[in-house]
C-alpha cells in the first residue's frame, strides 16, 4: 500500500428527513396547524454525518455501517454517493429514519421509525480497519460498534482511535487515543458532582481511567472542551474562540471528526482538541447540520467558506430591524495598525461590520508564492477577536463579488490605497443600491513592509551571531 490509509468511520447511520413549511391556518377538522410544505430534505445522520464532515476538504474517508434493502437505506446511499466510500454490514430490518416537520424553522413534531439487527463483519470491514490511518467510532447504540468490537480493539493498537460515545452505546475499547463525551454524557456516567469546571475535569480523568483511554475530552458547548488524562491533576481547558449562535445539531460529530482527522495527520491530542474546538464553533455558526453547503453535490463550491459568526444571519437580522450592514475585505495576512484603524472606522459607519477574507489559495494567487504568511484559520480567529468585527467570512475566488451578491451589504469599505472609482466591487454593490466608500488609511503600514522588516531583522541577527 502506498501512502497513508483512509480515515475510517465506524458507527450507526440514520436518515434525517426534514419537512419544512409555513403555517398560516388550522385544519378545519381538528385544532392542528396546516403546514404548507416549502422544502423536503434528506440528510445523513449519526455516523453518516461524522463521515461527511471528516471528508470535507477532499480527505479519503471510509464509512463502515449497517444498511439494509429498504427505501431509507437506498436514499442514504444516494446522499453519500461520491462523498465517502461505503463498506456495509448487513442489516436485518430497516434503516432508522428520523422525520421532523418544521414551521418557520421550529419543529412541530418528530416521527422515528425503523431499526433492525446488525450482522457480522465481512472481509471488506476487516480490510477497512486494517488500512485505516485513524478510526472514528460514532456509537449510537444500534449495534454496529458491538458487531465489530474485537476489530476495533485491535485497530486501537495500530492507529489513533477516537470514540464518540452516546448514552445508548457501550464503553470505548481500551487504548482509545481520545474519547469525546459531552458534559451531559459525562455527568450521567459520573453523577456525584456539580457542573463546575473542576467537576468536569474530575469526571474526565475518572472516565479516562475507567475506560483505559489515553485522553478524554469533555465537550462543554460554548465553553470549549476539557482535555484530561488518567491520574492527571492539571487538565487542559480549550476555550471556544468565540460564541457561536447557530444550530448546535451535529456539533459533537463535527468535533470528533476534526479531532480524528488531526490525529490521522500526526497531531498530538492537545493539538487535535484545539482544532476540533475551533472547527466545531465554525460549524455551529454556519448553521450546523442544516447548513446547505454541507449537502451540495460533490464538486460544487459555496459562495463562502468557514464563517466565523454567522455573517448571513447577522446581515439579515440587522436589515430586518432597519440597520445598516457594513462590509470590508482583504487578505489581512499580518494584522497591523492600519488594518485595526480601518476596521474601527468602518464599524462606526453602520450597525455591524462583516469582514470578507481571501482564502489561502486566493491570497496566494494574488500575492504570489510564499504567501500567506498566516493561514486562514488563524487570520479568521484574530479578526474575530477584534471588538470592531461582528462576523468574518472567507471566499475562495479572486474577488469577493460572488460572496457580496449573497451578503448584500449596504456599504462596502476599502482603505485609502484605492480610489472610489477604482474599487472593483463598486459596480457590484450598486446592483442592490449599496454604496462603496474609501476610508483614510494609516500611512506607512502594510503587510509587505512588515514582512520585509522581519526578514531584514532575521538576516542582521544571523550576521551578528
Amino acid at each position: 500500500m502506498n501512502g497513508p490509509g483512509p480515515l475510517t468511520v465506524v458507527g450507526d447511520v440514520l436518515l434525517d428527513h426534514d419537512i419544512r413549511g409555513d403555517v398560516g391556518r388550522l385544519a378545519p377538522d381538528a385544532p392542528v396547524p396546516v403546514v404548507d410544505v416549502t422544502a423536503d430534505l434528506h440528510r445523513a445522520g449519526g455516523a453518516g454525518l461524522a463521515a461527511l464532515l471528516a471528508a470535507r476538504g477532499g480527505r479519503e474517508v471510509v464509512l463502515v455501517t449497517a444498511l439494509g434493502e429498504d427505501r431509507a437505506s437506498d436514499r442514504l446511499r444516494e446522499v453519500l454517493e461520491g462523498r465517502v466510500r461505503l463498506v456495509e454490514l448487513p442489516l436485518d430490518g430497516t434503516l432508522p429514519e428520523k422525520t421532523r416537520v418544521l414551521a418557520a424553522g421550529r419543529p412541530l413534531v418528530r416521527i422515528d421509525r425503523g431499526g433492525g439487527e446488525v450482522g457480522p463483519p465481512t472481509a471488506a470491514v476487516r480490510e477497512a480497519l486494517q488500512r485505516a490511518s485513524a478510526v472514528l467510532v460514532a456509537d449510537y447504540g444500534r449495534g454496529t460498534a458491538d458487531s465489530v468490537r474485537p476489530l476495533l480493539a485491535a485497530a486501537a493498537r495500530r492507529a489513533p482511535l477516537v470514540w464518540d460515545p452516546h448514552p445508548r452505546g457501550g464503553p470505548p475499547v481500551p487504548g482509545a487515543r481520545l474519547v469525546t463525551p459531552n458534559a451531559a454524557e459525562a455527568a450521567a456516567l459520573c453523577p456525584a458532582e456539580d457542573d463546575s469546571l473542576g467537576a468536569h475535569a474530575r469526571r474526565g480523568a475518572e472516565l479516562a481511567q475507567r475506560w483505559e483511554a489515553v485522553t478524554v475530552a469533555v465537550t462543554l458547548g460554548a465553553r470549549g472542551a476539557f482535555l484530561t488524562r488518567p491520574h492527571t491533576p492539571a487538565p487542559m481547558l480549550v476555550p471556544a474562540p468565540y460564541t457561536a449562535t447557530g444550530d448546535p445539531c451535529g456539533a459533537g460529530d463535527c468535533f470528533a471528526a476534526i479531532a480524528a482527522a488531526a490525529l490521522a495527520d500526526g497531531a498530538l491530542p492537545e493539538e487535535a482538541v484545539q482544532r476540533a474546538v475551533t472547527g466545531a464553533a465554525a460549524f455551529v455558526a454556519a448553521g450546523g447540520a442544516s447548513d446547505p453547503a454541507l449537502w451540495r453535490s460533490p464538486g460544487t463550491t459555496a459562495p463562502m467558506d468557514r464563517p466565523v459568526g454567522d455573517a448571513f444571519a447577522l446581515a439579515d437580522s440587522v436589515r430586518a430591524r432597519g440597520g445598516t450592514v457594513v462590509a470590508t475585505g482583504g487578505c489581512f495576512d499580518l494584522l497591523h495598525a492600519g488594518h485595526v484603524g480601518l476596521l474601527d472606522s468602518a464599524r462606526r459607519i453602520g450597525d455591524c461590520l462583516i469582514v470578507c477574507v481571501n482564502s489561502d489559495a486566493s491570497l496566494r494567487r494574488l500575492k504570489g508564492e510564499g504567501r500567506p504568511l498566516t493561514p486562514l484559520e488563524d487570520r479568521l480567529r484574530v479578526l474575530a477577536a477584534l471588538g470592531s468585527v461582528d462576523a468574518v467570512v472567507a471566499f475562495e475566488e479572486d474577488t469577493p463579488e460572488t460572496l457580496l451578491r449573497s451578503l448584500r451589504p449596504d456599504v462596502w469599505v476599502k482603505g485609502g490605497d484605492y480610489t472610489p472609482e477604482g474599487l472593483p466591487e463598486a459596480a457590484v454593490v450598486r446592483e442592490w443600491g449599496g454604496q462603496a466608500v474609501v476610508l483614510p488609511y494609516l500611512d506607512g503600514r502594510s503587510t509587505t513592509r512588515l514582512a520585509a522588516r522581519a526578514a531584514r531583522a532575521a538576516r542582521d541577527s544571523r550576521t551578528t551571531s
